[in-house]
């Protein structure tokens, strides 16, 4: 084993955002402990047709489907080569790929960008599909992020990341707890995108707004949230059960109006899954740009000391963690916590394409 290793962390997240690259090192001590730093990162933007490719793969033909499962890939990787030109090469990439398909209750959940296609064009080798041996062994396939939250940022008392959906990642007695807490970016970017904002810039649209009382009472009382850990969100959920919640309700009040109150929505959940005893919580992943989401999060409880990082880590921390997850699935050490996702047992989770 190396002591010293460098991988690049590939991200694809449900608000479409394009792709996220992080080159990362890691060094393991002789004490046992993980250092990490990112060296470079960036993000690539889809174009408007492949996002609208990617938002419709759920209704693709099976042809349609494995077609641009390698699409995806050929992406991954003309991003990686020119973003590497001729410049030295990590020793692996760790690709999480775009989740497709989450539905662990019947044993699926489904991330396309074939990584022998990704191996193939860069000439490195790749770590994919993290997410299937976990969902085999019964679990619920996420989160991922906590065993780096674990290693990597053990520091604080509560890790959350506010990406298409928020989830908390927290210590408790000897074990790590993780699961999804709502929906979040996914909410709130699909009111902006209705007020022709790509996203609300700080939470300004957010900001107008007054709270709806009766919108809030419903989304607080969807059955998800008396549901125990583990537990996990993905795109059918949202599509299913809280979208049309916010549909109902948008012949009678502003798109202001309803922003305002989704913030609030998420931010009563989020402290409400915060342990009680946690002074400290990180906050990273793009709603922690969202400056008054982040504002209602600590108005909730004025003794938690919220903590959002530098820009590096806030948009680059979960590529940062995969790649650490495909430098764990290398080594042959377990990636996947079952205290997180409730399978049979933990797991070393990933294929390799050498």
């Amino acid at each position: 084993m190396k002591k010293v290793s460098e991988g690049i962390g590939v991200m694809s997240g449900t608000s479409l955002d394009g792709i996220d690259l992080a080159w990362c090192r890691f060094e393991k001590g002789d004490d046992g402990k993980w250092n990490y730093r990112i060296e470079k990162a960036t993000n690539v933007p889809y174009s408007d047709a492949f996002k609208t490719r990617l938002a419709n793969a759920p209704y693709l033909s099976a042809l349609e489907y494995v077609k641009l499962n390698n699409d995806v890939a050929e992406i991954f990787a003309e991003a990686i080569n020119r973003w590497l030109g001729n410049g030295p090469k990590p020793d692996f990439i760790a690709s999480h790929g775009h989740t497709v398909f989450h539905q662990p209750g019947i044993g699926l959940t489904t991330q396309i960008g074939n990584g022998a296609v990704i191996a193939a064009r860069t000439e490195i080798p790749t770590v994919c599909d993290f997410r299937t041996k976990d969902v085999a062994l019964g679990g619920q396939g996420a989160p991922l992020v906590p065993i780096g939250d674990e290693l990597l940022f053990g520091d604080y008392d509560a890790c959350l990341n506010l990406g298409g959906i928020s989830n908390i990642s927290y210590r408790s007695g000897n074990k790590r707890i993780a699961y999804d807490i709502s929906p979040c970016n996914m909410a709130l970017n699909a009111l902006a995108n209705r007020a022709g904002l790509p996203y609300d810039k700080e939470g300004q649209l957010a900001k107008e707004g007054n709270i709806i009382p009766e919108l809030l009472q419903k989304l607080n009382h969807l059955d998800y949230y008396s549901q125990k850990p583990p537990k996990s969100l993905g795109k059918e959920w949202y599509d299913e059960v809280f979208s049309p919640v916010l549909a109902s309700f948008l012949l009678d009040y502003s798109l202001a109006d309803l922003s305002r109150t989704v913030v609030e929505h998420i931010a009563v959940q989020i402290i409400a899954n915060v342990p009680e005893n946690a002074k400290t919580m990180l906050i990273t992943g793009g709603g922690a740009h969202h400056t008054f989401l982040i504002q209602q999060i600590q108005h909730q409880r004025d003794t938690l000391k919220v903590i959002v990082p530098d820009d590096l880590i806030v948009d680059y921390k979960e590529a940062l963690i995969f790649a650490f997850l495909g430098l764990l699935r290398l080594e042959g050490e377990n990636n996947c916590l079952r205290s997180v996702t409730g399978a049979k047992e933990d797991c070393c989770g990933g294929c390799v394409y050498l």
